[in-house]
């Protein structure tokens, strides 16, 4: 059982544990818009600063996990960010370019760029391609391809989960899955 004080290391750990499927949705359910305003790189670094202040209030429950409650933290973050970006008040004249925003260094910024900086250039641009092109990729993809991916690779769902969640038969889940799988590497093979 994790500690009482949110900063634990426990705690802590369980965040890193789950870095990874939390960088998968972010990227995963940005939308082109949002994507134009915003990094996904920003959004998970928010994120992970947000879930760190609310850690005390993180309780476990039966049938929902740490996983759960961080995915919910970025859906209501994504959400968050859209309505702001979409209100009308939003004036285009004010706008920085996302480039020219992402030139402009911060003290956390500087600690991610040292984070990055044990990959050599290249292999942080091969990255970074990879990466693209998979986010390019899994766009073209039908919504019901999308989904299945994503509650079972990165929320991690079982069979049964995923067929409970999806309305479908765990048959009927397998079949759709392969197929998204299938897809989705067919039309990252078609854009090379």
């Amino acid at each position: 059982m994790p500690s009482d004080d949110p900063q634990s290391p426990e705690r802590v750990r369980q965040l890193e544990e789950h870095l990874a499927a939390l960088r998968s949705y972010v990227r995963a359910r940005l939308g082109e818009r949002l994507r134009a305003k915003e990094t996904s790189q920003d959004l998970v670094q928010s994120i992970c600063r947000e879930v760190l202040a609310d850690l005390d209030r993180y309780e476990e429950r039966p049938g929902s996990s740490f996983r759960d409650w961080l995915l919910r933290a970025a859906e209501n973050k994504i959400v968050d960010k859209v309505r702001f970006w979409g209100r009308e008040r939003r004036s285009s004249d004010r706008e920085v370019p996302l480039e020219a925003a992402a030139s402009e260094t911060t003290d956390d910024a500087r600690l991610l760029a040292q984070v990055y900086s044990l990959a050599s250039p290249s292999q942080a641009a091969v990255a970074r391609e990879e990466l693209e092109r998979l986010e390019r990729a899994f766009r073209e993809l039908p919504d019901d391809y999308r989904q299945a991916i994503v509650l079972s690779r990165v929320h991690g769902l079982s069979g049964a989960e995923l067929a409970a969640k999806l309305g479908r038969t765990e048959g009927a889940t397998r079949t759709l899955l392969s197929r998204a799988l299938a897809r989705l590497a067919l039309v990252m093979d078609e854009g090379r």
